[in-house]
């Protein structure tokens, strides 16, 4: 497998936000995202086989919370899917991050799976996500939505509700994308969509949806890797 990074440090989305995870970090994605905050993962990294990956996360001890992300892993998903099973047979607690452009029937179903829907305002990327993938999720999965402005909104909104995705999955995300090229502040300044404005919206809706904030970004400087 081909890793950018693997390190230890709290989870900054979804459910599992402000808890202790190792993160691996996989190399290469086929999406561009117009707000993508991990350019960086898109080519490079150094490979390294499932032996040595179990050994680095073993070293961060007594974390068992792993989460899987890139770039977007599933491209290797032929050494992905070995690894998980065998970090699942030692009781870790495993998430990935995925866009749902691949297929995910093979994950394994005690996954978290994290999935990314893209709206307009992501691009090329936009209406990349493989609808058979909605068969694929469970209630420990989560659908998340980055929204840039109303039209994004109004995406996820109409989405959730003509798919059901509430009946599907355990949480429905929503998340205010980042500039990509935030000042240094901790604050929402850096954020493309106000997240006051998106809570409103939410509230005047009745979106049975969570606000999700990239917490990392508000502990460390938003363009700070490794965090």
């Amino acid at each position: 497998m081909h890793l950018i990074e693997l390190y230890k440090s709290v989870q900054g989305e979804s459910s599992f936000a402000g808890l202790p995870c190792i993160f691996v970090r996989l190399a290469g994605c086929n999406l561009r995202c117009a707000w993508c905050d991990s350019e960086y993962t898109f080519t490079g990294g150094k490979p390294f086989a499932l032996d040595e990956i179990e050994q680095q996360i073993k070293s961060l001890a007594p974390c068992t919370l792993i989460e899987f992300t890139g770039g977007e892993p599933m491209l290797q998903a032929k050494e992905l899917l070995p690894l998980m099973d065998r970090l699942l047979a030692q009781n870790y607690t495993l998430m990935i991050e995925t866009s749902g452009e691949r297929p995910l029937a093979d994950v394994p179903k005690a996954v978290h799976k994290i999935v990314d829907v893209k709206c307009p305002g992501a691009g090329s990327a936009a209406n990349s996500f493989r609808m058979e993938n909605l068969d694929a999720l469970t209630k420990n999965d989560e659908v998340k939505f980055v929204l840039t402005n109303r039209a994004d909104y109004d995406f996820a909104r109409t989405f959730i509700t003509e798919h059901k995705l509430n009946e599907k999955a355990g949480n429905i995300l929503l998340s205010p994308a980042f500039n990509k090229s935030p000042s240094p502040l901790r604050t929402t300044d850096n954020a493309t969509l106000d997240p006051r404005t998106l809570v409103e919206w939410m509230m005047a809706d009745g979106i049975d949806a969570r606000l999700s904030l990239q917490i990392h970004k508000f502990i460390w400087e938003p363009m700070k890797k490794g965090v």
